[in-house]
């Protein structure tokens, strides 16, 4: 009897996924939860395991094709109930050809012809490629599909919407949309001491959602400078009992991502989500800590779950965690990924100063702290005001302005000032 292999569903709003590579060749022996191919989606790559032991009997669906959550694209039988036998060098072989099925109530689409008609069915979209359509003013029944069974895909709809494809419709072109990619392409080819490379998923992937977000939110970004002094010295004094005692170093960001986690109990409209169209807004009583990781593929944004709860200490490691899982160095899931309420970035990492970080939408305000150095600042002293060498540091708040005012992020990131120069540290590590 042979088990179907489904598409996961990866996480709430993750509707469709590619498959980068399939790991096993048909008429290889899997065991159950042996990884079987690769899936990228918007949100995440990752492997996915064969839910039976058995023989791949069948692949249904292409490396670089994109289907929906619940797809078949495999099939596992029963041992020696391959459908047919790996080709002799090695190499996976074409996947059978696979029919699409039609929504239940819609009549079979007939056979050999993918160009849908006013008596035929609507042609098949994924739900992103319908979005896209819309977003970019272009009328799907319009595009040739050139998935299977007809599919229109994403690369269809940008086509179409860049002039590549089939024509869109006169509304369209009267008022083009946003759309999370540019609808104009400049084709590109290599010349003289230039190379063309291709870009990687998880690239296009930052491209598409940094896009979205400058397109789906009112961004600007107000600074505020704070003096990590005593954070330092304390530092100092604790780093290396610190690290022993937790198994983690004590990073300044840490401190700075903790006064953002305190400031935030008081300022809970920096940590919401608002639905415009709904006229509503979501205001969580937790804080899921979104921490921006720089890594070899790109920048992944992980969350620390209910960040409001955790000690310094445990913050500490939870933020160690969720680096090395955007690191590839721990498993990377889609719980790790989605649900953050409110995103830090250390850009001052590599001695930025001052950043204008774009939001991770749909969250409405994201951090940047700039690199912590000694400058030459005027202090209140007993005897008057005075010059001292002080460790400072740069906070840069972006926030949407359509759900924050300028005199609310003003108040937000002075108040995360105020913590990291007024906050007890020393009891909070336990030293």
């Amino acid at each position: 009897m042979a088990t179907d292999v489904t598409l996961p569903q990866l996480g709430e709003s993750v509707t469709e996924g590619t498959i980068t590579a399939w790991l096993v060749n048909v008429g290889d022996h899997v065991e159950a939860d042996q990884p079987l191919f690769e899936l990228s989606s918007d949100k995440i790559d990752t492997e996915v395991p064969a839910p039976a032991s058995g023989v791949l009997s069948e692949i249904l669906v292409n490396v670089d094709e994109t289907v929906e959550v619940g797809t078949v694209v495999a099939r596992i039988g029963s041992d020696g109930a391959a459908g047919a036998s790996p080709d002799g060098d090695g190499e996976a072989p074409q996947p059978a050809a696979k029919a699409e099925e039609p929504p239940a109530e819609a009549e079979p689409e007939p056979a050999g012809d993918k160009t849908a008609t006013p008596s035929q069915r609507p042609p098949l979209t994924s739900p992103l490629a319908r979005r896209e359509a819309t977003q970019a003013g272009v009328d799907v029944d319009a595009i040739q599909g050139s998935g299977q069974g007809g599919r229109v895909t994403r690369e269809d709809v940008q086509a179409a919407a860049g002039g590549r494809g089939a024509p869109q419709p006169a509304a369209a072109q009267a008022k083009p949309a946003a759309s999370p990619q540019p609808a104009r392409s400049v084709p590109l080819s290599a010349g003289d001491r230039e190379r063309l490379e291709d870009l990687s998923r998880i690239r296009q992937r930052i491209a598409a959602k940094m896009t979205e977000s400058m397109q789906s939110a009112a961004q600007l970004t107000t600074v505020q400078e704070a003096d990590v002094t005593r954070i330092m010295r304390l530092r100092g004094k604790v780093k290396q009992q610190f690290a022993e005692r937790e198994g983690v170093s004590l990073s300044p960001f840490v401190f700075l991502a903790r006064a953002a986690v305190i400031a935030i109990k008081r300022h809970e409209l920096a940590n919401a989500q608002a639905d415009w169209q709904a006229g509503k807004v979501r205001i969580p009583e937790y804080v899921n800590l979104g921490i921006a990781v720089d890594t070899e593929k790109g920048l992944l944004v992980p969350n620390v779950k209910n960040a409001d709860d955790l000690t310094l200490p445990a913050l500490a490691r939870a933020i160690n965690e969720a680096a090395a899982k955007a690191r590839g160095e721990l498993k990377l899931e889609m719980h790790d990924i989605e649900g953050g309420t409110f995103t830090v970035t250390n850009t001052g990492s590599r001695g930025v100063l001052l950043d204008t970080p774009i939001l991770n939408y749909p969250e409405v305000a994201i951090l940047a702290t700039g690199a912590i150095q000694k400058r030459p600042v005027v202090v209140d002293t007993d005897t008057g005001p005075s010059i001292a060498i002080r460790d400072m540091v740069y906070l840069c708040l972006t926030y949407d302005h359509r759900l924050l005012d300028g005199a609310d992020a003003a108040r937000f990131v002075t108040d995360i000032k105020q913590v990291i120069e007024t906050h007890d540290w020393e009891s909070e590590i336990g030293y």
